[in-house]
């Protein structure tokens, strides 16, 4: 209402309801040049006293990447049999079921055995790598 006002001297009245309809335009134009700015731009939000920043930092990459080129590494040294069942498990996501058929074992509970005796060999290349 201030800026109509200053700007009232420019004012001419042409008829009976003239400044009545002056004002109302202004207002309404005022609420459109609000709605217009908000879209521009965001409502701010209020962040908590805590904002966890749940991205990697450089040392968490730095170890994830060394910890993936030793099991790589380790992986590559074992018996293919072993390669297969661990591969088959975790990153194929194949169940025992399936895993007893690729490796033509006699069961599931074959398949998990084998399994298990693997993991206990990548984890002993992956010590050995490390020291």
């Amino acid at each position: 209402m201030l800026q109509t006002i200053r700007r009232i001297g420019s004012f001419d009245p042409r008829h009976r309801n003239a400044l009545q309809s002056y004002l109302r335009q202004a207002v309404v134009n005022r609420i459109r040049n609000e709605y217009r700015r908000s879209g521009r731009r965001p409502a701010p939000e209020k962040l908590g006293e805590l904002q966890a920043d749940h991205r990697e930092s450089p040392l968490e990459g730095t170890i994830r990447t060394e910890r993936e080129v030793l099991f790589q590494q380790a992986l590559a040294r074992l018996r293919l049999p072993d390669r297969e069942v661990i591969v088959g498990r975790f990153e194929l996501n194949y169940s025992y079921e399936q895993l007893a058929l690729m490796l033509d074992k006699s069961s599931p509970d074959a398949a998990r055995v084998a399994l298990r005796r693997a993991i206990v060999k990548l984890a002993e290349e992956m010590e050995h790598a490390q020291v």
